[in-house]
């Protein structure tokens, strides 16, 4: 059994007067990508200096306003990327780059030295303020960490004064979610006496849920708090950093929104420490299915997964959300018949408004196709095939002609897994349009005698041999089932019939279904015919059922 009495709970906040959870998300936060820095160090072979630049391209690309590009001063392959970045000029006029750095001395100092050239910048400091690391990490009191802070805020505005440009402080408590919120909001407090920001010169203030503790409703509470006691607010800016220790992270971003966040630091598809950064591609799209524009260009999801897996060398799981190969499949065969019935209404509708079961968002909008939208397997149904043979080729399927297709196509599943379109299609040639035995229709001249009586002359090849016969009937299938019958020697009954056009255009053909039951036996089956002509369409679809019911009696 799970020795579960060693953890202990983690205290929550009496907060009865929150006012968080009356709030919905209105528009999308400042966005910093910190892919290059916390994602980089997480990754079992960090990035060389160009795989970063291609990183840091396509995120300038994707529209991030705010990059965190590194550690200058841990190392010189991050030094030497920040100064690429310099003197190949690429940092656009309107991003800002962010540089973490601990509260040293020697550290800023070397963090200043790369920062050289740029026109903006955000230092970021940060030092662990959580009860657990004062006391096992550190050992220090809370004084003695909050004067780290100080010194380190001091440290970046006597640096800042000789620096040719502007430069923007960013303090994160680190391991906010273990510290004392009044705690928390005093360090704060110090650095922002040292720092004496304004509306017009922001300091940012991360609170990172460093390692997620408890719930998302917890974390809330906490932005909300120091949202709510920080002293001049309208002179900060409330950025949130959220891991996914819990697998919460995006939940815990989101409602840190609510709870009066401005900003979110995380990465493309959750890179990062441990279980990973809160996924910024997961945040954005979830906006973006709520009709809030994210502010991002995320039209292009698999150009993304790219050069993600490329940089980074990880694979993006294929049941990821939005990003995943198999995210817009459905292999359930209800799941299958409600898209189907989805998109068909859709599109009877015509407002335009997405509202489609199972799939939260249009695939087309982020650069995915509908091919991959049903998968066919052994747990599909009728609605599924009906559904691909719709979507990919045009055949709007008769409702009562579903169960009976998709049974061949299940037999063919439960042999070797999953059937793609092709292969479906491959036998819906084989068992309906390709089936001419042992009756192969030939030609027919019909002549139309009043308005309700047709005459027909009928050709056709029973088991290759050539039969002719003429009849009348009440229009030319009728008549054509009147020949037929009276040289097969069999009794049918047309129990339905429909068709629709399968293209548009000069070259269109006709798609007729013709449902037949054998009167002697009882057996019931569906024939289909194509032809540019309808009534030729008609004939085909008959002698089709006919062949279908002669194999199975």
């Amino acid at each position: 059994m799970l020795n579960y009495k060693k953890y202990q709970r983690v205290p929550v906040v009496y907060m009865p007067e929150r006012e968080w959870p009356n709030k919905e998300i209105q528009k999308a936060p400042i966005w910093c990508s910190v892919d290059l820095r916390d994602g980089n160090q997480a990754l079992v072979e960090p990035m060389v200096v160009e795989e970063k630049i291609e990183m840091f391209s396509m995120l300038v690309k994707l529209g991030f306003k705010e990059i965190e590009v590194g550690f200058p001063s841990a190392s010189q392959i991050e030094y030497d990327f920040l100064r690429q970045l310099v003197d190949r000029a690429l940092i656009p006029d309107d991003v800002t780059v962010q540089v973490l750095v601990q509260c040293r001395k020697e550290l800023i100092e070397r963090t200043f030295e790369a920062l050289q050239g740029i026109k903006r910048a955000i230092v970021h400091i940060y030092n662990s303020t959580s009860t657990l690391q004062r006391d096992v990490v550190f050992h220090m009191n809370k004084e003695e960490i909050k004067q780290i802070a100080i010194t380190g805020a001091e440290l970046v505005k006597k640096y800042t004064e000789a620096f040719d440009g502007e430069i923007i402080l960013e303090y994160s408590p680190e391991s906010f979610t273990g510290t004392e919120l009044p705690y928390a909001l005093e360090v704060c407090s110090a650095v922002q006496d040292v720092w004496q920001p304004t509306p017009d010169k922001k300091i940012i203030f991360n609170l990172p849920s460093t390692v997620e503790m408890t719930t998302p409703n917890v974390y809330a509470d906490q932005i909300e708090w120091m949202h709510k006691h920080f002293k001049n607010r309208d002179s900060i800016i409330l950025s949130v950093h959220p891991h996914n220790d819990r697998g919460t992270g995006v939940a815990s971003a989101e409602l840190a929104l609510l709870a009066g966040a401005d900003r979110v630091e995380g990465t493309l598809f959750g890179n990062g420490e441990r279980t990973g950064n809160v996924d910024i591609v997961n945040i954005a799209y979830n906006m973006f299915s709520q009709g809030i524009d994210p502010e991002l260009n995320l039209e292009h999801i698999n150009e993304i997964i790219e050069v993600y897996e490329r940089c980074c060398k990880i694979p993006v799981h294929i049941r990821h959300p939005y990003a995943g190969k198999l995210v817009f499949t459905a292999f359930s065969g209800s799941h299958q018949d409600a898209i189907n019935k989805g998109m068909t209404a859709m599109k009877e509708r015509g407002d335009g408004v997405w509202a489609v079961p199972y799939l939260p968002i249009d695939p087309v909008d982020i650069g995915r196709e509908y091919e991959p939208v049903v998968r066919i397997n052994s747990q599909s149904g009728k609605g599924g095939v009906a559904f691909v043979m719709d979507t990919y080729f045009g055949f709007k399927l008769p409702k009562g002609m579903h169960r009976e297709f998709a049974d061949v196509i299940q037999a063919i599943a439960e042999r070797q897994g999953e059937v793609a379109p092709d292969q479906i299609m491959e036998n819906f040639r084989e068992q309906y349009l390709e089936r001419k035995q042992p009756y192969h229709f030939l030609r027919c001249r019909y002549t139309d005698i009043d308005d309700k009586d047709t005459h027909v002359a009928l050709e056709f090849e029973d088991h290759d041999s050539l039969v002719t016969n003429e009849a009348e009937g009440n229009g030319p299938i009728d008549a054509v089932k009147n020949a037929l019958e009276a040289k097969i020697g069999r009794n049918v009954k047309v129990l339905d019939y429909s068709e629709h056009a399968l293209q548009s255009g000069s070259m269109a053909q006709a798609a007729a279904y013709i449902h037949l039951m054998d009167m002697d036996s009882g057996k019931v089956t569906y024939g289909v015919g194509i032809s540019s002509n309808i009534t030729r369409a008609s004939i085909r679809a008959l002698f089709c059922a006919v062949n279908r019911l002669s194999e199975t009696l």
